[in-house]
């Protein structure tokens, strides 16, 4: 079960429109509403999402009819007759979500309770189109069947892969980009591979969307999600949402060039800041050591041995991370940073350690609601639970924005 801590004053929380013009909106609040708070009878869920008790009835009836809320049955508490509690209902629609790395390709599928229902991994060789199309299909086809085949119903399928996309020239980091993939439609032929919707992000983004619905980010509106991948992304939640940019490049931050606070600067490309703060970095300076770390439980077993390379680079990346850090806080004014992804628990949490002292920058306060950098609750499956995410955060997430203007009228 991905953890799913309850929201705290600093996350906002969307409200619903009595307009029958707005009954989509309406519908993701109240979705979104009974799945942050947990069981809810429809008096509590008018409340909270300001609807109508008539407007919120006929939602809970038509969200029952889809199967994707549940009756639990009465709330024994007080005089008068209990009211009637509503949940989201685990064995409803699912989502799929696909990670597409450069030597692997991870599976999930969980339900609309946030609940990991089924997951694989496999090793891949080749990651051209026309070798990944079949897998993807091969992947959702033999997940689907762990559950019970096409008795499972899907929302959609979300597919992520690292950025960034449609750029040519541009500095990179070793295998940290899919080659081939350039210049093709590639959520319409992914959705024709695999016959069914599918919603196409880069890994960052998606780990950001992750964490906004299970994790970390479930207490915060606005954050940043630093990704760990094989490269470096920064995912963007802006009021809830994620931030994309026009071509869907938002948060490339591992080709920025970055001068390190307690070492001299190196400019152009070989200065970019992949090439010191990303896992590929990190194992290639395994590599030179002799020493692999090609898997999550040989980087923990380096750490638990306090390995002087692995502790040499925890600390160059800080030098480069902490400049980092106060330049997004500077210019998206961010409630906090997370770090994540594919790095065990123990490094992300060294490497937050190592960071400090953090440079002023407008998040520089006394008084906050959360420290300036945390670590996610997602795990390293936490891309492929983004991907997952992405349709669901189509179908039961509300647009903050729109609630805002909503709330105006």
């Amino acid at each position: 079960m991905i953890k799913n801590p309850k929201p705290t004053g600093s996350a906002r929380l969307a409200i619903g429109s009595n307009p029958e013009r707005n009954r989509s909106h309406n519908r993701r609040v109240v979705l979104d509403m009974v799945r942050a708070h947990g069981p809810l009878g429809r008096t509590e869920i008018a409340r909270r999402a300001q609807l109508t008790a008539q407007a919120v009835a006929n939602i809970v009836d038509e969200l029952i009819g889809e199967d994707m809320l549940v009756e639990l049955g009465r709330l024994r508490s007080g005089r008068g007759q209990p009211p009637l509690q509503f949940a989201v209902n685990p064995n409803g629609p699912m989502t799929v979500g696909i990670e597409i790395a450069t030597d692997h390709m991870v599976t999930v599928l969980i339900d609309l309770s946030g609940q990991i229902r089924a997951q694989s991994i496999r090793q891949v060789t080749v990651t051209d189109p026309a070798h990944v199309l079949p897998e993807l299909n091969a992947a959702v086809i033999g997940i689907r069947n762990s559950l019970g085949g096409d008795a499972v119903r899907l929302l959609g399928v979300g597919v992520v892969m690292p950025g960034p996309f449609e750029i040519e020239g541009m500095s990179s980091v070793g295998p940290a980009t899919l080659p081939g993939w350039t210049g093709l439609d590639v959520k319409s032929i992914a959705s024709a591979a695999i016959g069914e919707a599918v919603e196409i992000e880069n890994d960052a983004t998606a780990a950001a969307v992750g964490e906004r619905l299970y994790g970390a980010g479930r207490n915060h509106s606005n954050f940043c999600f630093v990704y760990f991948g094989v490269g470096l992304g920064l995912g963007v939640i802006h009021e809830g949402r994620p931030l994309r940019g026009a071509f869907g490049n938002a948060g490339e931050i591992g080709h920025l060039g970055i001068t390190p606070r307690n070492r001299p600067g190196i400019y152009g490309p070989d200065g970019a800041l992949e090439r010191f703060a990303s896992l590929y970095a990190l194992r290639e300076r395994l590599g030179a050591a002799g020493l692999s770390g090609a898997t999550t439980d040989e980087l923990q077993q380096l750490h638990d041995q306090n390995n002087p390379v692995l502790l040499a680079w925890i600390a160059e990346a800080a030098d480069y991370l902490a400049p980092t850090i106060a330049a997004i806080e500077n210019l998206l004014d961010t409630e906090t940073i997370i770090f994540g992804g594919a790095l065990p628990d123990s490094i992300i949490d060294a490497l937050i350690a190592a960071v400090e002292p953090l440079p002023v920058s407008v998040a520089t306060r006394r008084v906050r609601t959360a420290p300036r950098v945390i670590r996610g609750q997602t795990g390293q499956l936490t891309a492929a639970l983004g991907a997952a995410a992405l349709p669901m955060l189509e179908t039961i997430t509300p647009r903050l924005h729109l609630s805002a203007r909503i709330a105006a009228e």
